[in-house]
């Protein structure tokens, strides 16, 4: 008997009604401001994950042994940035109601706010913890305050002081550093003080938002991408910041700016491919033991 051929990320092939995490793509690009593409992230990552294992020998843990449902990529407005955020928002809320865990995969790094906009409407002491090679915290770009290069800027006007936590930052203009030393807790280069804020966080029991703008890899690993910043981590670090994280309370979290046509070897799909496996079994390991312990 034949079947319908449904593509989704490798091991996430729950019902929606079993699944304890949905993962959605949000294929947009539109203020994208130096090299386009990233539309096509959310599906080169659905596709290309079937060259992974759904096991990780990083954590010891297998994607199979998890319940996660893959809605596939939403169907969005190129033409406007705000449509297109309040469909991602909507589709977010849809799933923090259900009580599931949203992973949204972009796309550019705008689609974030989206997706904030909702965790925040839930979560309102919710803290932002943000991985990029740029600060993000511009208050308009070329007049457009729904920008990429803006976002992490919108979702302050959210948050408000010291609950946007910036980690690899290595560009941006002064103006932005500035902001970020009175207003948001920024860390150049690397994940330095990312341990002693994350045993914080737990302590607390914070919400968190998690954003991983894959631009925060070095672009001898991690090349197609819109705007590729020499200086950046490598996967290994990448990837034990991400089991870092993943222990405090993460109620939603995303990964973007990948544009697969511009790395035709496909190292670039590969390296977010596993991002987003780690992220998932990361995420999943923590969500299991909360729930073991309530």
């Amino acid at each position: 008997m034949m079947e319908k051929n449904i593509e989704t990320f490798i091991g996430c092939e729950s019902s929606y009604e079993d699944a304890d995490m949905v993962l959605f793509g949000a294929p947009f690009d539109s203020t994208t401001s130096f090299r386009p593409g990233a539309r096509f992230g959310s599906a080169a990552i659905r596709h290309e994950s079937f060259g992974l294992e759904t096991y990780s020998p990083y954590q010891n843990e297998d994607l199979e042994d998890y319940r996660v449902f893959d809605r596939g990529d939403l169907e969005l407005c190129f033409g406007s940035p705000e449509l297109a955020l309040a469909d991602i928002e909507n589709c977010a809320t849809d799933i923090l109601r259900d009580h599931k865990f949203p992973l949204l995969i972009g796309g550019e790094h705008l689609v974030t706010l989206g997706a904030l906009r909702a965790a925040a409407g839930r979560y309102p002491d919710l803290h932002l913890i943000h991985f990029d090679a740029h600060a993000d915290l511009r208050d308009q770009y070329l007049g457009a305050k729904l920008s990429h290069a803006a976002v992490i800027r919108r979702c302050y006007e959210i948050l408000g002081d010291n609950r946007i936590h910036q980690f690899c930052i290595r560009s941006g203009e002064r103006a932005e550093f500035d902001f970020a030393a009175a207003h948001t807790d920024l860390h150049k280069f690397n994940f330095d003080g990312l341990e002693a804020l994350c045993r914080r966080l737990k302590q607390e029991d914070t919400p968190v938002y998690f954003t991983i703008d894959l631009d925060c890899l070095d672009p001898s690993m991690f090349c197609g991408t819109g705007t590729p910043e020499a200086g950046g981590v490598d996967f290994p670090a990448l990837s034990d910041a991400i089991t870092t994280v993943a222990e405090t309370n993460v109620i939603a979290a995303d990964v973007t700016e990948l544009a697969p046509g511009l790395d035709a070897s496909g190292a670039s799909t590969a390296a977010a491919c596993k991002t987003v496996r780690e992220l998932i079994l990361a995420i999943g390991k923590n969500r299991r033991k909360r729930r073991v312990s309530e």
